[in-house]
């Protein structure tokens, strides 16, 4: 015997009664009108044979009720439970005559009882207004028998119809809740899917424009290194070939970082797991020095002063990093020859820190507006800390352009 079937548990019956009405309900969903027929081709056939086996004699006040008569009650009886789950209403309203004549007559058709059905479908759908109403079409038959032919007293008549009123009433409610239960369930699910998914999308945007804002400063500061070291070197290849093949041997250097550095980012987009992205950290204060080495390098002198002790958390060191690594990247750029760049840092308790870039150049030192992201991503990143940031033309006489950044205290959580 295998060991996994002599272990399993028995089936609980409520778990196979749960199966057995989830297929029949999913039948009942792909078919409604090849279920709503068997379902009244079995009561119409149960009315037709109260009726022609005599079974009705057995409850009938008056035996001498014509045949013709007992088959069309029988049919107007049990042939509208045909739209009985979309016009439950207006069915009951059509049987009701029906119901009224089988009372008159004396017949007391067992197929009567199907309005029962009909109470059901009132309470599952409609209002407790119409429940009201519903119930007294339901209940008029019973005092017409009554009043007609006296047999039994009102209190057995009407009690015990009542209560099999009540009954399917409860049945329908009890239903409508759950089915509204299980709905607003779902539809919960639903919306946490939607927004769950829109979450992801925000993120995945904001992870998008991060990876676009390091790659402009990665590519843009280190292509414009290489440029100035390749302007550089084809000046000094005439003269000195020795100064010619530092430049060259600088350009290496700088395009295998750019290349490291790229890579890293890059492997965050992976999806597939064996590629793993390098932790390496985000550039912070330490690495200054080398930035600033790298752009000397490229033919910009630059002179830094420092005020203060630096105490600035990893994110906002990124920040400081890459605002003095786009400003010196656009002084390259634009500034144009002979030009000098100066950078101070003023440093603040509680993480504040002011930073101003200047150069002497004649181009501007930040991008033109229609080329893209140098300006907008340094002032996204200021944004972050809920800072400022200047960009524009030193005032004159003085010659150049000037960047501000301040971040203000840090505000605890």
């Amino acid at each position: 015997m295998d060991p996994v079937t002599e272990d399993r548990a028995p089936e609980p019956l409520t778990e196979h009664a749960h199966r057995i009405t989830r297929k029949v309900r999913a039948f009942d969903q792909r078919h409604p009108l090849l279920w709503d027929l068997h379902f009244t081709g079995f009561w119409v056939t149960a009315a037709l044979i109260d009726y022609g086996g005599g079974g009705w004699r057995h409850n009938a006040h008056n035996l001498d009720v014509p045949g013709w008569l007992l088959f069309v009650l029988s049919l107007g009886l049990s042939v509208p439970l045909l739209r009985r789950r979309t016009h439950p209403g207006a069915v009951l309203a059509a049987t009701t005559p029906f119901a009224l004549v089988n009372a008159w007559t004396g017949a007391a058709l067992q197929a009567s009882l199907l309005q029962l059905v009909l109470i059901y479908h009132v309470a599952l759908r409609r209002t407790l207004h119409d429940l009201w109403w519903a119930t007294a079409m339901v209940i008029t038959p019973v005092f017409v028998s009554t009043a007609r032919y006296g047999e039994g007293s009102w209190e057995q008549q009407i009690g015990s119809l009542l209560m099999s009123i009540t009954v399917a009433a409860l049945i329908g409610i009890t239903v409508r809740t759950r089915r509204n239960y299980t709905e607003a369930l779902e539809d919960r699910a639903r919306r946490l899917e939607t927004e769950r998914d829109q979450q992801a999308q925000l993120a995945t945007a904001a992870e998008r424009a991060r990876i676009a804002r390091e790659m402009h400063d990665i590519i843009g500061h280190n292509l414009s290194v290489i440029t100035g070291l390749a302007d550089g070197g084809r000046y000094a290849a005439a003269k000195s070939p020795e100064r010619a093949a530092q430049a060259l041997d600088a350009i290496a250097t700088t395009s295998r970082q750019a290349l490291t550095e790229l890579r890293r980012l890059l492997d965050v987009l992976r999806e597939e797991e064996k590629y793993q992205a390098e932790l390496t950290p985000q550039p912070g204060l330490t690495d200054l020095d080398r930035l600033i080495d790298g752009v000397r390098s490229a033919g910009l002198p630059v002179h830094t002063a420092t005020h203060g002790t630096p105490t600035l958390p990893p994110g906002r060191q990124l920040t400081v990093y890459r605002v003095i690594q786009e400003a010196l990247t656009n002084t390259l750029k634009h500034a144009g020859p002979g030009a000098t760049a100066e950078i101070e840092l003023s440093y603040e308790e509680k993480a504040a820190v002011t930073v101003q870039i200047t150069d002497t150049g004649n181009g501007g030192g930040t991008d033109p507006p229609r080329d893209g992201r140098g300006l907008p991503g340094m002032r996204e990143r200021t944004a972050l800390y809920d800072g400022t940031l200047e960009a524009g033309p030193r005032p004159h006489p003085e010659q150049g352009w000037r960047v501000r950044l301040h971040l203000p205290e840090e505000t605890p959580q």
